[in-house]
């Protein structure tokens, strides 16, 4: 019999193909950062070009996704250390997960200043990541383990910074930024007496063409 229609894929189908995009997606931009294109990740999942476009509507789409999943990680993480008996090890134990994440996944700093991070989804995880960080900073200032004048929007950008230092040695020296997270620690410890010559940033920088719309 000619002419027959092409079977549409099962509600299971469709479910296991979208795992296996966010997989494949997820492992590809860790590896080679946000340039990667929807035919290689289509090819590294098993799937079409098309099956891709019938999950997510745009390369940022997918993105977006990805982030999402980054951020919630990071979340649990600050969550489960906000009721820690030593503020000062939580923000610690905070930051190196954070960190961690972001040498792990080469697209997380990526991702910022991109049109993915104006999803509105993930500009609401931004808002509760940067919560959470100011959440544990502040138990910490409270206790006075760090600086005053030390915020949750410094600790984050802070974390992000250590990783674009340790960035260019991360080939061949995989854990030195751990010697980097070492400094920042020592630089918002209360130890010393020096103000520091700024005030704090209102906001996380998200998009490059849109200054203002920080978090």
């Amino acid at each position: 019999m000619s002419g027959t229609t092409p079977a549409v894929p099962s509600r299971s189908d469709a479910v296991r193909n979208r795992r296996l995009l966010l997989d494949a997606a997820a492992k590809t931009f860790a590896e080679r950062g946000v340039d990667v294109s929807i035919g290689e990740i289509a090819q590294r999942a098993g799937v079409g070009k098309g099956t891709v476009f019938r999950h997510f509507s745009s390369k940022e789409e997918l993105l977006a996704a990805i982030t999402l999943a980054m951020l919630d990680e990071l979340m649990d993480t600050g969550t489960a250390l906000v009721e820690a008996d030593d503020p000062g090890l939580a923000l610690r134990e905070f930051m190196t997960a954070g960190v961690e994440i972001f040498v792990r996944d080469r697209a997380f700093c990526e991702v910022i200043g991109r049109p993915s991070v104006r999803h509105p989804q993930v500009r609401d995880a931004i808002h509760r990541f940067r919560d959470v960080a100011e959440t544990l900073t502040d138990r910490a200032r409270r206790q006075g383990v760090v600086r005053p004048d030390v915020t949750g929007t410094d600790v984050v950008l802070l974390m992000a910074g250590i990783q674009h230092t340790a960035a260019p040695l991360l080939s061949v020296e995989p854990q030195a930024w751990r010697r980097y997270l070492e400094l920042a620690l020592d630089g918002i410890t209360a130890r010393t007496g020096r103000t520091l010559p700024h005030p704090p940033p209102h906001h996380l920088p998200l998009t490059d063409s849109d200054p203002d719309q920080g978090v």
